[in-house]
């Protein structure tokens, strides 16, 4: 079945669909990502994004049980150079059309994806939909569409959920958490109540947390931090916080450190950052598009991480103060584990 990718910028891209047989919306956004597609996909902090893969294959190993970042995936759609229609017979994976269609989400092949790729890195944000025509009223609907705003909100979890484990305690203010996340606390024995993103410091403190974690998430900072600043004025110096990706970047607010737009989204796992003290380079995963200017930092930092397409800092631990910030996802999935310590550190910080 034909289906058409349609720009804001009145340009489209045909393929073949799969997936859903629906009309979808979002943000498109390059997904650098070369296996690893099932914890994509799945990962909240993608939520309200039409991702194209660069990869040249997607879909032949499958859905398994294991590689979920979230059950219910909240992206808008898939487009992708190829799809593996059939994979091998096992009880224990699902192939791709079939997971998209349970899930209600379209996807697109035998795009050029190479060619989409070129236009998105001239533009910052790019509205598209995923139609079965591409004339003039198409164009007309994905004109007049306004993307949606404040997407921690909608992923963030309604109600606490608990997480339970025999060691320190840990209360992660979910922005959109990854699965992965969870699975390593879990190694390290963390006990882990998860709190809806608008949670107050009354909640929180009912807890008695040795340690607080801003997770990842998706949209702004400026859209969760009348949320969050209430927590860091209560707990910040007095007990260590985590913030990993979205939870970085209100940290950094926080602390009044300058953001800066990324050229072009970081949206994948092949983003090298060095770690100062050591000269250290960590191969990570990221889904952001601000860092911090360095020259903004007027604070002690014990370790700071740059990274190397940019020379903006992506990462830095103040001992002092209790706080570790890493735009990088430390649990990877898909990615390098090469940051996976983070959580160690955490830990000697909680002690």
């Amino acid at each position: 079945m034909k289906r058409y990718l349609i720009l804001e910028d009145g340009s489209s891209f045909s393929g073949e669909g799969i997936g859903a047989n629906i009309i979808s919306t979002g943000e498109l956004a390059i997904q650098t990502a070369n296996f690893g597609y099932q914890e994509t996909l799945t990962d909240p902090t993608n939520a309200g994004k039409i991702l194209v893969f660069t990869s040249p294959m997607i879909g032949n190993s499958g859905i398994n049980a294991i590689d979920y970042e979230s059950i219910d995936p909240t992206v808008k759609g898939i487009i992708a150079n190829d799809v593996a229609l059939n994979i091998s017979d096992s009880e224990n994976f699902q192939d791709l059309d079939l997971f998209l269609k349970e899930k209600n989400i379209p996807a697109i092949f035998n795009v050029d994806t190479r060619a989409l790729v070129h236009r998105l890195m001239r533009e910052e944000t790019i509205k598209a939909s995923i139609m079965d025509t591409d004339d003039e009223h198409a164009f007309d609907q994905i004109k007049a569409l306004v993307l949606p705003k404040n997407k921690s909100a909608s992923v963030s979890t309604k109600n606490a959920y608990a997480a339970p484990n025999v060691g320190k305690t840990v209360a992660v203010l979910d922005l959109g958490l990854k699965h992965s996340m969870l699975r390593e606390l879990s190694l390290r024995q963390v006990n882990v109540t998860v709190l809806p993103y608008n949670a107050t410091p009354v909640d929180i403190e009912n807890l008695r947390p040795d340690g607080i974690i801003i997770s990842n998430g998706p949209g702004q900072p400026d859209e969760i931090l009348k949320a969050i600043k209430p927590v860091l004025d209560h707990f910040y110096q007095k007990c260590p916080i985590l913030g990993i990706g979205l939870g970085f970047l209100a940290l950094s607010d926080y602390l009044k450190l300058e953001l800066v737009n990324l050229p072009q989204e970081f949206d994948g796992i092949n983003y090298p950052v060095i770690e100062q003290n050591s000269n250290t380079i960590w191969q990570t995963a990221m889904d952001i598009n601000q860092l911090v200017l360095p020259d903004s930092v007027q604070l002690n930092m014990n370790q700071e991480f740059f990274d190397l397409h940019t020379e903006l800092l992506a990462g830095f631990t103040m001992e002092k103060e209790k706080v570790i910030a890493t735009a990088f996802n430390p649990e990877g999935a898909p990615g390098s584990l090469d940051a996976i310590e983070i959580f160690d550190h955490f830990l000697k910080m909680m002690e």
